[in-house]
């Protein structure tokens, strides 16, 4: 009975009640002219012509455009509300000249003080040209700069990560930065929290950011002001009313740490106890996530602390944050930390996923938990298949949204036919987000196959280049297809009918989920 109490009084439950109010609230308008019904028919097939004219004509992906135009055209009179209402244009005209700022101005003072592009850039250029302008296009939109990787571990799941983690935290001494998506009371979060608490006590700067939807139901309310109270500095990413809007669509999806400007940590592993298999959701929790020391920590800092500013609107010296890492010699590589906004119109992660893609000659591994992806994306994978390459994608057996998890598979047999084997992680579920190609470059970092990490969520990841780390996510990788099961032609089209009418129309509105 308690559990039915708690949940009826939940912050989740109020928001869905708050939503469908405001559903009924629009069909009562509507019913209330129903008197005028003609003339507001008229009216709301003119803004739907309107809508539609602005949709066929803008930058707007082609998926995106389809996902919305159909219910338009079904529901002439309420589909324009509902774009007004939930389309992903808003939130941007609004707050991306404001995000644009920010980052300019920092990325710029950047630039003074850190080893010129030019000079790195130059370096890489006489050994691959193809990687150097893969490099320039990142320094460009991806909001950081190229380093020469000193030194990076890579984690092959997420009990190893925590590990480190928690062994990096306590010996912090100046400052801790912490911005995740999830947050959930348990072990992993207390391990964390207790260390956090004791460094605020010693004076360490303690400054945490997390999601509000991503913590909506493993939070309670007004948890920020409980943490502030130990001296841990927060500020909750996009917080959530009762007032719906696109606002919601755009989340923070990054897991970043920084400590002491000296080491960074990033990669899928939200802090929750499935995430360390403390406790089992889809059977086996499978994750990954890298560690990086020396320079191309300030791109993470940096990162957070641009963050921090468009939520906290203050200002404040970055430099104060920054650290010359001459303790640590050894060169190992390029990195670059990148973030990936909204807020723009670059689709950075797209991009660089696409470049790995097109200029493949040997190999693209991939790891994601969900395969939901556009035409363009689908087409490059095909093509690379086509022409010889190796392109592997391993997704979850056991899933965690069963409608995403149908159009993942509703993706396989275009892919399958044109020669690219997928594999299904058969333990459990994995959350890994990863590129690997050709023994050379490789992406670890949040950023999902999906709709909502390419299009609509903050992330982040860290590109790499001739490091070591590059042959480590290899590595696991082969050692993960082991406990795979390769998902065969025959089993795609075995799919019933009635199954397949499902995906299909799920596939049309995938966009919006």
């Amino acid at each position: 009975m308690k559990k039915v109490i708690d949940a009826l009084f939940s912050r989740a439950f109020v928001l869905i009640v708050a939503f469908v109010v405001q559903i009924f609230i629009i069909l009562f308008i509507v019913a209330k002219f129903q008197d005028s019904f003609f003339y507001f028919y008229i009216i709301g097939v003119i803004f739907s012509i309107a809508i539609l004219l602005s949709l066929i004509n803008s930058n707007m992906n082609p998926s995106y455009k389809i996902a919305w135009i159909i219910p338009i055209l079904l529901f002439p009179q309420l589909g324009w509300i509902f774009y007004l209402i939930f389309s992903s244009n808003r939130f941007s005209k609004v707050t991306k000249n404001k995000e644009k700022l920010y980052y300019a101005k920092h990325l710029d003072e950047l630039s003074k003080v850190i080893k010129s592009d030019e000079e790195i850039l130059g370096c890489l250029s006489e050994t691959d040209k193809v990687a150097m302008r893969e490099a320039k296009y990142l320094i460009e939109y991806g909001e950081s700069q190229i380093f020469k990787n000193r030194e990076s571990k890579f984690f092959p799941i997420g009990e190893i990560y925590y590990e480190y983690l928690l062994e990096e935290l306590e010996k912090a001494e100046n400052f801790i930065f912490m911005e995740y998506f999830i947050i959930a009371e348990g072990k992993m979060w207390g391990g964390i929290l207790d260390i956090l608490k004791k460094k605020a006590k010693q004076g360490v700067e303690v400054r945490l950011i997390y999601d509000d939807f991503g913590c909506i139901t493993t939070l309670p309310k007004n948890y920020d002001k409980e943490l502030e109270k130990y001296g841990i500095k927060c500020s909750i990413f996009n917080p959530a009313n009762l007032i719906f809007s696109v606002l919601y669509n755009n989340r923070t999806h990054r897991k970043i740490t920084v400590i002491d400007g000296k080491v960074a940590f990033t990669g899928g592993v939200n802090l929750a106890d499935e995430y360390i298999n403390e406790i089992e959701r889809f059977g086996h929790w499978k994750d990954t996530g890298i560690m990086i020391k020396g320079e191309g920590v300030w791109g993470f800092t940096v990162m957070f602390l641009n963050m921090w500013k468009f939520l906290r609107k203050v200002d404040e010296d970055f430099f104060k944050y920054k650290v010359k890492n001459e303790d640590i010699s050894k060169e190992d590589g390029y990195i670059i930390p990148f973030s990936d906004s909204p807020l723009d119109k670059e689709v950075v992660s797209t991009n660089v996923f696409m470049n790995l893609i097109n200029n493949a000659t040997d190999y693209v591994y991939i790891t994601t938990p969900y395969l939901i992806i556009d035409y363009e994306m689908s087409n490059s994978l095909c093509i690379a298949a086509k022409r010889g390459v190796d392109v592997r994608i391993i997704t979850p057996h056991i899933p965690d949204k069963k409608a995403v998890f149908e159009v993942t598979r509703s993706n396989y047999q275009v892919l399958v036919e044109s020669g690219v084997k997928v594999y299904e992680y058969t333990p459990g579920f994995i959350h890994a987000k990863g590129f690997v190609v050709d023994n050379k470059y490789a992406v670890v970092g949040t950023i999902n196959m999906d709709y909502r990490s390419l299009y609509l969520h903050f992330e982040c990841g860290v590109w790499m280049y001739n490091s070591k780390t590059v042959l480590n996510v290899k590595e696991d990788f082969i050692n993960t297809l082991e406990k795979c099961e390769e998902y065969s032609l025959e089993k795609c089209r075995k799919v019933s009918a009635p199954k397949r009418l499902f995906r299909s129309i799920l596939r049309v509105f995938a966009p919006l989920m």
